[in-house]
C-alpha cells in the first residue's frame, strides 16, 4: 500500500469512527422538558409558600432537584420574556421589547441549534407571537393569548384546528400524545410544554369551579398599600379595587352590572363575552351552577358594601379564579411527570418548571406584572436532573430567564453563540459555584403608554438592593433596601445614609448597561418606534386621557430635537 493510499484509508477510518462516536453519544445527551406557565406567581406554588394553594406535582420537581429563590426575568411581560428565553438575549438586543413590536425571525434560537445538533424538538401550548416557530419538528400552538375553552391551535401539519375541551388538559394531551407516538427513541428530545394558565381572565376547569368558588384566602399585608412616596406605583392602573374588571375579571354577569349601575372597566364586557361565548351548552350550565349563586349573593350585598368591602370581595374572587386555574396546571404537570417515570425517561431528562414572569396576588393592592418589584420581577424556577442535581436543594443565586438558552446548549454539548448574553446554569445546578459569578442582574421594561400605565424603567438588582430609573413620562430614581424593607414600600434614594450604596449601585448599573449593550439612544429608538402605534390606537388598553398628554410631550420633544 502506498503512503498516500495508506493515509487516505486512515482518514476514512477516523471519519467513520468519529461518526459512530457521535451516533453513540446522541442518546446519552439529556432530554430537556421545559414546562412554562403564564403569569404563575411563585407565591402560588407550595414549594415556595403553601398559604394559598398546594401544588404537589410541581413540588415534585423541587423535591427531585433544585428550587431557586432569586430567579427573575429581564422584562416582566409575556412576549418579551419568551423572546429572551428563546434567544438568550435581552429585549433591546433581540428587538422584542413589548407585546406590540414584532419578533425578529432572523434571531437564532436555542431550539434551532438543538435541532441542528440532532435533538428532536416539539412545542405545545402558548408561544404568544408568530405562527411558525423555527427549530421545531412538531408544534401545536395557541394563536396569541389563546382561549381557555374549546381553543384554536396553529399546527405544523394540520393547519388551524379547534379542539373541544379545557386548554390546560388539551395542551397536556397533545404533549403526551407526541411523547408516546412521535418521539424517536434513538434521539434526545427537547420538549416545550407551555400553559396558557393562569393568565387573565382566569377561567378554571369545570371540575374545580364549585370547590374554588367556595374557598377563602388570606389577604397580603400590602393589599391596601397607598404607594406614598412611590410616584410610578401611585399612577399605575392595576389595582384589584378599581382597575380589575367586573365582568371580564371577577365574572359579574353583565346583566347584574347593568342592574347595579356598575360601569365597565376597560374591555370589561368584551372580555367576558369572548371567553364565556366559547362555552358549549354543558360548559355554560356548569359555569352558571357555580357562579350564579355567587352573583345573586353579590347583588344582595352590594348596596351595603363600602369601598373596603368591595376590595376584599374582589380580591377573593380574583384568588378563587386565579388559583383554580393553577389546580389544573398542577394536575397536568403530574400527568407528564407520571409518564416520564412510567416510561423510564426520568433518569436522563432535565425538567424545568418556570413562568414567563411573576404576578401580583394583591401585593401593593395589585394584579398583573410589569414592575421590577419582587412579585412580578421574580419568577418560579424548579429544576430536576437526576444524578447531577442534589435532590431537595435550594439556591439563592441571581439567575434569569436570560440563562435558559445557554444552559440547554451547554448540557447538550452544543456550542453557545458568542452573542448570547446569559450564563449557563450548570455550575449552579451541580454545586460548582467556583465556576459561577454574578453579583447583580439587569432589568428593563418598555411598554408605556399602555394598559396598566406602568412607566418605562430599567434597574440593577443585587441580593440586597434595587436601583430603578423611571423614565418617559415620569423621570426619577428609586432605591429599594430589600433587607430593611422587604415589602418594597419605601424609596431611600435621597436618604443621606444611603449615599455610598447609591453611588455603588449607579456604578454597577452603568457597567451592566455597557456589558449588555443598552443605552439612552436605544431607549429613545424604541420610544420613537412605539409612539406612532400608540397614537394610531394600535396599543391595547391605554386610556385616551393618559395617552394624549404623553403623545403631545413626545411630539414636542421631537420638534426640539
Amino acid at each position: 500500500m502506498t503512503k498516500p493510499t495508506s493515509l487516505f484509508v486512515i482518514i476514512i477510518m477516523l471519519t467513520i469512527m468519529g461518526c459512530n462516536a457521535e451516533i453513540e453519544k446522541g442518546p446519552d445527551r439529556p432530554n430537556i422538558v421545559f414546562i412554562m406557565s403564564d403569569d404563575h406567581a411563585y407565591q402560588a406554588i407550595s414549594a415556595y409558600d403553601n398559604s394559598l394553594i398546594e401544588t404537589p406535582n410541581i413540588d415534585r420537581i423541587a423535591k427531585m432537584g433544585m428550587l431557586f429563590t432569586n430567579a427573575s426575568v429581564t422584562n416582566s411581560i409575556c412576549a418579551p420574556s419568551r423572546a429572551t428565553i428563546l434567544t438568550g438575549k435581552h429585549s433591546h438586543i433581540n428587538g422584542k421589547v413589548d407585546n406590540v413590536s414584532p419578533f425578529d425571525t432572523t434571531n437564532v434560537t436555542f431550539p434551532q441549534l438543538l435541532q441542528k445538533s440532532g435533538y428532536q424538538t416539539a412545542m405545545f401550548g402558548k408561544l404568544h407571537f408568530g405562527n411558525n416557530p423555527r427549530g421545531f419538528d412538531q408544534f401545536k400552538i395557541l394563536p396569541g393569548q389563546g382561549s381557555y375553552y374549546n381553543p384554536d391551535f396553529i399546527t405544523k401539519n394540520e393547519g388551524e384546528i379547534k379542539v373541544q375541551g379545557y386548554v390546560t388538559d388539551i395542551v397536556t394531551d397533545m404533549t403526551l400524545d407526541w411523547l408516546d407516538k412521535e418521539r424517536e427513541k434513538e434521539k434526545p428530545f427537547m420538549l416545550m410544554y407551555l400553559h396558557k394558565a393562569p393568565h387573565r381572565a382566569w377561567l378554571m376547569a369545570e371540575r374545580h369551579m364549585k370547590e374554588y368558588t367556595h374557598k377563602t384566602f388570606p389577604e397580603p399585608a400590602t393589599l391596601f398599600d397607598d404607594h406614598e412616596g412611590m410616584p410610578a406605583a401611585k399612577v399605575a392602573q392595576m389595582n384589584v379595587d378599581g382597575n380589575m374588571g367586573w365582568a371580564g375579571d371577577t365574572k359579574v354577569y353583565p346583566a347584574i352590572m347593568d342592574e347595579l349601575g356598575l360601569e365597565e372597566i376597560g374591555f370589561d364586557k368584551i372580555r367576558y363575552e369572548y371567553e364565556i361565548g366559547r362555552f358549549d351548552s354543558v360548559q355554560k350550565a356548569n359555569f352558571d351552577a357555580a357562579y350564579q349563586p355567587i352573583m345573586d349573593e353579590f347583588k344582595k350585598r352590594y348596596p351595603n358594601m363600602d369601598e373596603k368591602d368591595l376590595a376584599k370581595w374582589r380580591y377573593q374572587r380574583y384568588m378563587q379564579d386565579y388559583l383554580g386555574t393553577i389546580e389544573s396546571v398542577d394536575e397536568n404537570v403530574g400527568r407528564v411527570l407520571d409518564y416520564l417515570e412510567a416510561n423510564d425517561l426520568m433518569d436522563n431528562t432535565i425538567i424545568v418548571y418556570t413562568s414567563d414572569q411573576g404576578f401580583y396576588l394583591g401585593e401593593h393592592g395589585w394584579f398583573d406584572k410589569r414592575f421590577v418589584y419582587d412579585q412580578s420581577f421574580k419568577t418560579p424556577l424548579l429544576v430536576s436532573w437526576p444524578d447531577r442535581i442534589k435532590a431537595g436543594t435550594k439556591s439563592n443565586e441571581l439567575v434569569q430567564n436570560l440563562d435558559f438558552a445557554q444552559t440547554f446548549l451547554d448540557v447538550a454539548g452544543v456550542e453557545q453563540p458568542s452573542d448570547m448574553q446569559g450564563q449557563s446554569l450548570v455550575p449552579v445546578l451541580t454545586g460548582d459555584l467556583d465556576n459561577w459569578e454574578r453579583d447583580a442582574v439587569y432589568y428593563h421594561y418598555y411598554e408605556h403608554p399602555s394598559e396598566h400605565n406602568v412607566n418605562r424603567h430599567y434597574a440593577v438588582i443585587t441580593k440586597d438592593y434595587k436601583l430603578i430609573h423611571y423614565y418617559f413620562d415620569l423621570d426619577y430614581w428609586e432605591l429599594i433596601d430589600l433587607k430593611k424593607d422587604p415589602l418594597e414600600q419605601h424609596n431611600y434614594y435621597d436618604d443621606p445614609d444611603y449615599a455610598e450604596i447609591q453611588k455603588d449601585l449607579h456604578k454597577r448599573l452603568n457597567e451592566l448597561r455597557e456589558q449588555y449593550g443598552d443605552s439612552e439612544a436605544l431607549s429613545q429608538q424604541y420610544i420613537d418606534e412605539f409612539m406612532p402605534l400608540a397614537k394610531e390606537g394600535k396599543v391595547w388598553g391605554v386610556e385616551k386621557e393618559i395617552l394624549e398628554p404623553i403623545v403631545k410631550k413626545w411630539e414636542n420633544s421631537k420638534k426640539t430635537n
